[in-house]
């Protein structure tokens, strides 16, 4: 039952992230996010959080992930399950999206570049 009910949680999320995607909703604060990707000032986290590698990106980390938590709360809600699962689908989306050269910190806390 658990399996059936993971299942269909995650191609209800997985949906729902390339709605979220196709619809813009990361336009707004795109240009700064890739910007410092690709610096390495931030890197991707196995939360579906960003993290700051570098002080000076500590501000943009912060509002990053603020509008972050606020899609995962959304959908979490939606789905009867906690953010933090919503989180790490999101990550798994994420990783398979950023562009080669990023940093991806892994379940256990390793940096590792893409």
């Amino acid at each position: 039952m658990l399996r059936n009910c993971s299942s269909s949680f995650f191609r209800s999320i997985m949906m729902t992230i390339v709605v979220f995607l196709l619809a813009g909703g990361i336009t707004a604060w795109a240009g700064s996010l890739q910007d410092l990707r690709a610096s390495g000032a931030l890197g991707e986290s196995a939360s579906g959080y960003v993290v700051a590698r570098d002080p000076s990106a500590t501000a943009e980390v912060a509002s990053i992930n603020k509008k972050r938590k606020a899609v995962y709360a959304k959908k979490a809600a939606a789905q009867g399950v906690s953010i933090d699962q919503v989180g790490k689908v999101y990550a798994k989306e994420i990783f398979k999206k950023v562009p080669a050269g990023t940093w991806i910190q892994n379940q256990q806390g390793q940096w590792l570049k893409k």
